[in-house]
């Protein structure tokens, strides 16, 4: 389910202004990263997606696709380009146990490609349907599958084997394994713009950054941590830390 790198990159930094706050701007290049053992490659495959194919071609694209399609035409052909991943969301909900999102993508889908002229419009969100769509990927990570080597795919963007093996799969979901490769590519390429134009906002905060590579590698995998957890990814308590703590604490008691 990947358009471009303005796709992937929506999801990867849904989180940078969180962790902007936090201190992830500041983080120096982590080395020998045990996540990153293709750096060297990723790193020059990140400075041709940055610097050249998203400053040359997406980001023009994206600019000149939302200042001349009137808003209404962008929200419908959008709504029907997301309407169409809801069968996966179903399923993938389902393989997690999501009972509750999975009734709501079935309802979704169903509502919107009848009452809603195939997902032009979004009735569904009227009676609070509104489940966040899921991957493939994600339900692999519940079922204990880490997320393999990072890898940046030149033009797309931030990625791990995981992600990539979840994509596959859910590409293979109906309708997606059924639509002709022009339409499928039509359906890619608004999903790709809508998410490049959303992404105007934030992408300061990567220009900023004193290493943006490992910006975006630190907000890409907490940003998979996120949407695996669903919004509630667990506190992590670094020992050696706490150690530290509590034996300084306690010195000061011993005075």
């Amino acid at each position: 389910m990947r358009a471009a790198f303005s796709l992937r990159a929506v999801k990867v930094i849904a989180l940078l202004s969180v962790l902007a706050v936090s201190g992830c701007s500041s983080t120096s290049q982590v080395e020998g990263d045990p996540k990153d053992p293709l750096e060297k490659v990723n790193r020059a495959s990140w400075t041709f997606t940055w610097d050249y194919a998203d400053k040359y071609v997406l980001k023009p694209a994206a600019t000149a696709y939302t200042e001349y399609t009137p808003t209404f035409l962008r929200s419908g052909l959008h709504n029907m380009a997301l309407n169409l991943n809801e069968p996966s969301s179903f399923i993938n909900n389902l393989l997690q146990g999501k009972f509750s999102n999975a009734g709501k993508s079935a309802g979704r889908f169903v509502l919107n490609s009848t009452v809603g002229l195939l997902g032009f419009f979004d009735p569904a969100s009227d009676f609070g349907w509104t489940g966040t769509q899921e991957e493939f990927g994600e339900v692999m990570a519940v079922y204990g599958v880490g997320d393999g080597p990072y890898i940046v795919i030149p033009a797309l963007g931030p990625s791990s084997v995981r992600d990539e093996a979840g994509d596959f799969v859910d590409r293979y979901y109906w309708p997606l394994a059924v639509i002709d490769f022009w339409p499928n590519l039509v359906r890619s390429a608004i999903i790709g713009l809508e998410a490049r134009a959303s992404l105007t906002q934030q992408e300061q905060l990567i220009n900023n950054a004193i290493d943006p590579y490992e910006f975006v590698k630190q907000a890409y995998f907490q940003n998979m941590e996120y949407r695996v957890y669903d919004g509630k990814p667990p506190i992590k308590v670094d020992e050696e830390e706490e150690a530290e703590l509590d034996a300084y604490l306690d010195e000061l008691d011993e005075e």
